[in-house]
């Protein structure tokens, strides 16, 4: 049986109000998504909404665990509804482009810490860096003088998507159905 987004809302205790639909919309669009970028496809999609009755609907859409917010180390919050596994990402360090990665062994190898210190662990985040298949063929390296943990701090300076116009669709150009 398959439920309409309104349904899983209130299947949730959440108000299926326009907003709240035009954020899930977004995400499930535009996995990856930054707040901003919600903003901009619920304002194509629904056209009057606040900035903060989208942050609003993100973060009780988070916390009601029908998305899931990520934020790589220098990079602002990302949304995705891919919330049912303990996935992780890959992160462009040149371009900030982000993609999901499965755990490489069975189903939660990343949850056996070395050393747990007593914790009941239940989820594990990761992080993989490097460089995008995009950024390889077009040449794009750091120099030799921005080290790791600089590129890091730093990589957000230009956005995925005046890189690679491809990576990021405009919200009038994404379906309004989920």
């Amino acid at each position: 049986m398959t439920f309409t987004p309104a349904e899983v809302l209130r299947d949730r205790g959440i108000a299926a109000t326009a907003q709240r639909l035009a954020v899930l919309r977004a995400v499930a669009n535009s996995p990856h998504i930054t707040a901003e970028g919600v903003v901009a496809f619920a304002q194509a999609d629904i056209g009057a909404i606040s900035r903060q009755a989208v942050y609003d609907a993100l973060g009780v859409l988070v916390n009601k665990g029908l998305i899931r917010r990520i934020q790589p180390v220098g990079s602002p919050a990302l949304y995705e509804d891919r919330v049912a596994d303990n996935h992780h990402h890959v992160i462009c360090r040149i371009c900030g482009v982000v993609a999901d990665v499965d755990c490489a062994v069975g189903s939660t190898p990343c949850l056996r810490a070395a050393d747990d210190m007593g914790y009941e662990i239940d989820e594990a985040e990761v992080a993989y860096w490097g460089r995008c298949p995009t950024c390889q063929a077009e040449g794009r390296t750091t120099t030799v003088l921005d080290t790791p943990s600089s590129r890091r701090q730093n990589q957000r300076r230009t956005r995925p998507e005046e890189l690679h116009p491809t990576h990021t669709a405009k919200p009038e150009e994404i379906s309004r159905a989920i």
